[in-house]
């Protein structure tokens, strides 16, 4: 059915995720677009701002996409996920901050996330049996990024290069924005979801979410961390 499979944090119902989902144009829960937020004092349209991350839902990477290897199946992915969750800790941040990345706007972790790194890192290890190895194409693609030594070696190793202790969370809320516009956006994501933004904010579980034949990733399942 899906292409592609990946494990993500997203959140539960609830304010939050309703404004990821509007925000970005698709609800990856529904496995459907959804009609994007009204905010006239965008400088740019919205349709803009979220088009690179939109196919990919409101979300934060775990264990990157990934073609199951051959001899495996999603279902067995599936179990091996809720076994794997079953034994890992629930994850406590200080909060959670608009910033900028670079040239893109996301949600990042304040505080000390560690715990969550250890959490990603161990994602990737238990479930890389289920991984197919990247082709010469996608290898040559991804080494496009003036990768460092060290992240051509997680490439060749885990099939992304920003994993392991190059990891670092992210919910993304924009593509590439110039300075001037990243900045009016900045204010503006600031406004609207500083208000609904939990402190402490829990991960509290993992989501197996696959790539539909237009690239657009559905909710598969969420499974629930241990306590």
């Amino acid at each position: 059915m899906f292409s592609r499979y990946a494990v993500y944090f997203t959140c539960l119902p609830g304010p939050l995720a309703d404004f990821g989902a509007s925000w970005l144009g698709w609800d990856a829960v529904q496995g459907a677009p959804c009609t994007h937020l009204q905010i006239p004092e965008l400088p740019i349209p919205i349709e803009r701002i979220t088009k690179t991350p939109r196919k990919y839902g409101f979300h934060g990477t775990i264990k990157p996409p990934f073609r199951l290897a051959q001899g495996t199946t999603a279902d067995d992915l599936s179990k091996a996920l809720a076994a794997f969750c079953a034994t890992r800790p629930s994850v406590e941040l200080d909060a959670l901050a608009v910033t900028r990345l670079g040239h893109f706007l996301a949600l990042t972790p304040q505080g000390d996330a560690s715990a969550l790194c250890d959490l990603a890192g161990a994602t990737v290890r238990e479930l890389d049996q289920f991984r197919a190895a990247l082709t010469k194409d996608e290898l040559t693609r991804r080494r496009k990024s003036n990768l460092t030594k060290r992240q051509d070696d997680l490439l060749r190793a885990w099939g992304y290069p920003y994993v392991m202790e190059d990891f670092r969370f992210h919910m993304t809320l924009s593509g590439r924005l110039d300075q001037d516009v990243s900045a009016a956006v900045l204010s503006i994501l600031q406004t609207r979801l500083d208000p609904i933004l939990p402190a402490p904010f829990q991960i509290d579980a993992l989501t197996l979410c696959g790539e539909d034949s237009e690239g657009r990733f559905h909710e598969v399942h969420r499974y629930a961390l241990s306590a």
